[in-house]
């Protein structure tokens, strides 16, 4: 499973998500999601880091998307 080195200046998430497999890519998002859950039942604001998280993970299964749907897989 992939893991993210916040302390990792070098190779930001953008990078770092780059390198997942599709299947370590949808894990990683699952387990941000599970780690969003409790601050969802405590009615607190979610953080920021956390949105940033899901809107990185997600940008990058969107370009997958369209990299096959256009035919040009592994053209990056």
């Amino acid at each position: 499973m992939g893991q993210y080195f916040p302390e990792n200046d070098r190779f930001p998430l953008e990078e770092q998500v780059k390198t997942l497999a599709d299947d370590e890519l949808l894990d990683f998002w699952e387990e941000a999601q599970f780690l969003d859950r409790p601050f969802a039942e405590e009615s607190a604001p979610v953080p920021v880091n956390q949105l940033e998280y899901e809107r990185i993970i997600l940008q990058e299964l969107m370009l997958r998307s369209c990299i096959r749907g256009a035919g040009t897989e592994g053209i990056r």
